[in-house]
């Protein structure tokens, strides 16, 4: 069943229109990072705006945001939740396949430009840390996003004013935010991974591991708690 449901949801994402909203910013990330390289200036002065600026950012969080909202939320707004509500299956099994599916789906459009950039970069090293932070960053957004998803109507636009003005604009105004910040959690552990002059963390490596587990272990446990709250006619009771 669980096979079932990650098929389901696979195909819904990727037959919606909203695919296509994945592709542009990897392919501006990666045309960047290509045109930074073109015209020579070493990538210790390119690296850090258009990894952490645009890649961190930009793509990966509006990436999971896309996909994490939609693998419940969509089906939560037109009503076919009800399919699946139905079947005996544990709510919790729905959440952590839907999830897996969305972490998977957002680490391939997300981590692959990530890691083709850090090649370019002329950083193998790099670019193999940027896959794993890739990956630990889709899991925790994912999360985040998959709850939200569960809470409000309006799971985008919560995400987005998250992305835009916790992570974004208080981020770089207010310190004491970034230890709060998913974005700042993964370019910790990826300076951790591969040191260089491309990228900067300004969290604490077992700082940053702990509050993205938090963030990923809490989203979840509280994403499957409010799915059981919903009946089978997908109204919240």
């Amino acid at each position: 069943m669980n096979a079932t449901v990650a098929m389901i949801t696979a195909r819904g994402l990727l037959g919606r229109r909203r695919i296509w909203l994945l592709v542009p910013l990897p392919l501006i990330l990666i045309g960047l990072a290509l045109v930074a390289r073109a015209f020579g200036p070493a990538p210790a002065e390119w690296g850090e705006a258009i990894i952490g600026g645009l890649g961190f950012t930009a793509v990966l969080p509006v990436i999971a945001l896309i996909i994490g909202t939609g693998v419940l939320g969509s089906e939560i707004d037109d009503g076919t939740i009800t399919h699946i509500l139905s079947k005996p299956l544990p709510r919790s099994e729905i959440i952590f396949t839907k999830l897996g599916v969305a972490t998977g789906i957002t680490s391939l459009f997300a981590g692959v430009p990530l890691f083709i950039v850090g090649l370019i970069a002329g950083e193998p090293p790099l670019a193999f840390a940027l896959i794993v932070g890739a990956v630990i960053g889709a899991l925790a957004y994912c999360s985040v996003f998959l709850l939200m998803s569960v809470l409000t109507r309006r799971p985008v636009l919560v995400g987005l004013a998250y992305v835009v003005l916790w992570e974004g604009v208080l981020g770089n105004i207010l310190s004491g935010t970034q230890k709060l910040s998913i974005q700042q959690y993964v370019q910790a552990i990826v300076d951790w991974l591969a040191p260089t002059d491309l990228l900067h963390g300004n969290v604490s490596v077992p700082v940053s591991c702990v509050m993205a587990g938090v963030f990923a272990v809490a989203s979840t446990a509280y994403a499957v708690h409010r799915l059981r709250t919903l009946s089978v006619a997908g109204e919240t009771g």
